[in-house]
């Protein structure tokens, strides 16, 4: 059976997390597979992709050979949006399923602490409809999963810390360890950029 992982970031101001995190995502799939499914994964191939009707282009499609369904992971730094974040999730779903014809599990990640009501709202809801979906606020997570993996390793200093310079210290002595000199310079790369976030 066919399993696809959807890594999807909207474009806005902030492009450089969002192509942090894209190229996470798309650099490390399985590692996000297992972190937020729980899942091994045997087979991964990415896709470039755009979803039907008036086309939402999507960054990436990661196909995993686990279970018949889709991961859509969304990385936000911004909590506001035009239409709801809530409503978005509950366009793609539909547009995913319309397009793959599998089951949908959504994962909203937030990188930036607020306390805006969004990040803590796990479904869209009308009259008629009720769309659930996952959201993962960065901030609650417990940082020692993030620094003993090099594919997280990059949001470690997004997460829980009683002391963000301690942990982010902590997050330059793991990135010093890692053997290859290219995906050590790369991983450096973004953990420079979302920690700018801790300044934002």
């Amino acid at each position: 059976m066919e399993a696809a992982v959807f890594l999807c970031q909207k474009k806005r101001k902030r492009v450089s997390y969002d192509n942090a995190c894209k190229y996470l995502a798309e650099q490390y799939p399985a590692e996000f597979a297992r972190w937020l499914l729980g899942v091994e994964v045997q087979q991964i191939k990415v896709l470039k992709t755009e979803l039907t009707l008036e086309p939402i282009r999507a960054d990436s499609v990661t196909f995993l050979q686990v279970a018949n369904q889709i991961l859509h992971i969304e990385f936000q730094t911004l909590a506001k949006s035009n239409p709801a974040l809530n409503f978005q999730m509950l366009d793609y779903s539909v547009r995913l399923k319309r397009q793959y014809r599998c089951p949908v599990v959504q994962v909203l990640i937030f990188l930036q602490e607020t306390t805006n009501e969004i990040v803590f709202t796990e479904e869209y809801r009308d009259n008629t409809t009720i769309h659930q979906y996952q959201v993962v606020r960065l901030w609650e997570q417990d940082s020692t999963l993030f620094l003993a993996n090099p594919a997280l390793l990059s949001l470690a200093s997004l997460t829980r810390t009683d002391s963000p310079q301690t942990l982010l210290a902590q997050v330059a002595e793991q990135v010093s360890t890692i053997p290859d000199r290219e995906e050590r310079q790369n991983i450096a790369g973004c953990v420079e950029i979302l920690a700018g976030l801790l300044a934002v």
